[in-house]
């Protein structure tokens, strides 16, 4: 397996793999109107201010799971932190070291851009993906919601 930064060439692979994240969200319940692709990964991780980076495992040349980041920083614990955006390894290749393969090279990254945390969002139903980070040692933020505000509407004020 190698785990290696995501690149342009890599938009066939990450927006089938995208398709295959969608889907089986889907058959968990999630009605989110899915919007990311093989063009929007090339559209919003490339260019003059790209909105994220990537990384991909690969075993025998396939891509076989992907992992999206962007920076951020958290005032309450005062320090830099690494957002992971998406997250998915193909279900033939789970149970391999993939996810987690992916996920500490992440934490490489954090720690060398003088982060200290990894964060992320899981869709409540997904349970095996909770049972995946609790193994990685990830701990529940209990005492927050997640809240979105488009912000092409008006803000009621």
């Amino acid at each position: 397996m190698k785990i290696r930064e995501a690149t342009r060439d890599d938009a066939g692979a990450i927006g089938t793999l995208a398709k295959e994240f969608t889907d089986y969200l889907r058959s968990l319940g999630d009605t989110t109107d899915f919007s990311f692709n093989a063009s929007t990964y090339l559209r919003d991780g490339f260019g003059d201010s790209p909105a994220f980076q990537g990384l991909v495992a690969e075993i025998d040349n396939e891509v076989v799971g992907y992992l999206l980041y962007h920076f951020g920083y958290n005032t309450d614990l005062a320090i830099r932190t690494l957002h992971v955006i998406d997250l998915y390894v193909r279900p033939a290749n789970r149970l391999q070291g993939v996810g987690r393969a992916l996920m500490k090279r992440a934490g490489e990254i954090c720690m060398a851009t003088g982060g200290k945390g990894l964060f992320w969002f899981v869709y409540s139903p997904n349970r095996p993906a909770f049972e995946f980070y609790e193994r990685l040692g990830a701990r529940y933020v209990t005492d927050t919601e997640s809240m979105y505000l488009p912000v092409e509407d008006e803000v009621s004020q």
